[in-house]
């Protein structure tokens, strides 16, 4: 069974960082992909940022792109997120997730919620002005 458990979350400042943690148990993860996604009240589930576990390679939208940075830590079976310079509008829900990945890369689905199996139950991520 494949647990994400996010922590890290907080009340911070425009302009401070934080950084969030998605421990992962249950497999191992070496064909997964994994992603951080928010929610926003009243908002969709956005994607942010993915990365593939084997190789490191990432992917970000375009809205995080130069401030937050997502990576893994192979032997600690967790994945982070660091959030720097943020925003009022970075305020939301922040979630992990993943899914399993046959082939090579990222694919083409990587920013879709339905395509992620796996996910854990979310870190409050609070910016005030």
């Amino acid at each position: 069974q494949v647990q994400l458990v996010e922590t890290g979350g907080g009340l911070v400042q425009a302009g401070d960082s934080l950084r969030l943690s998605c421990a992962a148990s249950g497999r191992t993860f070496s064909n997964y992909v994994m992603g951080w996604f928010r929610q926003a009240p009243g908002e969709e589930r956005e994607f942010i940022a993915a990365i593939r576990w084997s190789d490191g390679s990432t992917v970000y939208t375009d809205s995080v792109k130069g401030r937050f940075t997502i990576s893994r830590d192979n032997a600690k079976n967790t994945m982070y997120l660091q959030m720097n310079s943020l925003k009022p509008e970075d305020t939301a829900v922040y979630y992990c997730a993943a899914y399993r990945r046959s082939f090579s890369g990222l694919g083409n689905n990587y920013y879709r919620t339905s395509e992620y199996d796996y996910w854990g139950q979310g870190t409050q991520v609070s910016v005030s002005s």
